[in-house]
Parts: C-alpha cells; structure tokens; sequence
C-alpha cells in the first residue's frame, strides 16, 4: 500500500473530530447538490452520480436530514452555481500537489488557494506543472464483512479492477478512471454498497521525504483541505514505515 493510502487512513482515524467530521459534510453536500443540478434531478434512482454522491454522503454518516437539504438545494431554481478548478504546485521539499475544488466564486478561491501556498512555503504552479506525475483511478472501498478478497478478485476483474486489497476491515478497489462507471454498475449488481466511491489524483513515482519534510508537506496539506472550496489534495510523497510512525505519534 502506498504511503498516500496509508496517510488517507490515519488521517481519517485522526479527523473523527466534530470540525474535520464538519468539513466532510460540508463536501459531500457540495457533491450532492451539484449532482441534482447537473446530474438529472433528485431521484437518486435516475441519477446515478446523485446515487453516488449519496453513498458517499452515508459512508461517512451523514445525517437523513442533511442529505435532504443537500438535495434540496439543488433542485431550487436559481441559486448558486458551483464550478470545478484545479489547481498544482509544490509544498516545502519539492512535493507535489494537485488540488481539487468546487466553487460558486473564482476570485475567492484563487485568491485563498495563493494565500496558503506562499504563507506556506509552496509554490502556485501553471496548470499542467504537476498533473502528469498522477494517474486519475477509480477508488472504491466496501465493508469487508464476510466477503473473501480472492474470489471478490476475480469477480471484478471484468470490470475494470487494477487492484483489489484489505486492510482493517476494509476492502480497496482500484481502477482505471474509465472503468469507474463498469465498477460502479458491477459492485450494485452484486449487492454490494460502496461506502466510498471517488475519483482520485494516484501518484505514479511516489517521492520519498524524511519526517521534516513529510511534516512541513502534509501541515501545508491540511490548512489547504480546511479551505471551504477545496474538495480534495493530493500529494506524491512516499510516506515509509519509520516516517509513518513519527507522523502518527
């Protein structure tokens, strides 16, 4: 497992926090309404990234009446319009950073996001910069349960899977981001209810840092994840064992 996945675990047994456990809503109710307006309505049953975007909603408990208002908000007529930016740089040691954002204010968020790199000690870089250094994958994770890992392998191999592993009662499906729809449609015919279901930025050559970097890197990381219109961060770094430990301590 790379050092980011091992990173997305800590960091989400470290933000059970009711202000981390904020921002998480605050995100997936942002994915929600822009799935109603953009998707094909409020019925989740004919929509499928609503459908998506509510799993995602109750994989991290989102509360019945939240969703609701997420959805309702997206059916109003008028209102505000969410867009999708991008943003890549570099945090202190040369890492990597690919940003993922969803906002109803450009300047807002380019002003912000320009803010917390030079505060920092990152660097804004022109789009392109860093992009080429990820593979966008189809990430999914489903409770373990009963299930066996080899045999669910071989299930989903047809559909796209690259990857499949378990970890903690949790099972980890890989794709190819073109397969993420195939994967999405085979896990349902199976029964299976993903509690998470994105896509993600996959560093191809993961960059390995010593403890300070990964420290500076990751701090840069987590003030940038507690802007409002960041959706999500991704790093190259490679986390190793003894880095991991320091980190978790």
């Amino acid at each position: 497992m790379s050092g980011h996945s091992k990173w997305s675990k800590i960091k989400r047994k470290k933000g059970a926090n009711d202000q981390k456990r904020g921002k998480a809503f605050s995100r997936v109710s942002k994915e929600i309404t822009v799935a109603v307006k953009e998707g094909g309505g409020s019925d989740p049953a004919f929509n499928s990234r609503l459908r998506l975007a509510i799993n995602n909603a109750k994989g991290i408990n989102m509360p019945k009446d939240t969703i609701q208002r997420a959805i309702k908000k997206g059916a109003e007529t008028g209102g505000a319009s969410y867009v999708t930016l991008n943003y890549e740089g570099y945090a202190p040691g040369g890492v990597a950073l690919y940003l993922e954002c969803l906002t109803d204010n450009t300047n807002r968020t380019v002003a912000n996001v320009r803010a917390l790199f030079n505060k920092n000690g990152g660097n804004l870089a022109t789009s392109g910069s860093v992009a080429f250094l990820f593979d966008r994958k189809g990430i999914f994770e489903v409770t373990q349960g009963e299930l066996d890992v080899d045999e669910l392998t071989l299930e989903l191999i047809d559909a796209g899977a690259e990857d499949v592993e378990a970890d903690e009662g949790v099972i980890t499906i890989t794709t190819d981001y073109t397969d993420f729809g195939n994967m999405q449609k085979k896990l349902e015919e199976m029964s299976i209810e993903a509690t998470s279901a994105t896509l993600q930025m996959i560093p191809q050559q993961p960059q390995a840092v010593d403890a300070d970097t990964a420290k500076k890197a990751l701090r840069m990381v987590e003030l940038i994840e507690d802007d409002d219109d960041v959706q999500a961060v991704y790093h190259n770094m490679e986390l190793t064992e003894e880095v991991m430990a320091i980190l978790a301590e």
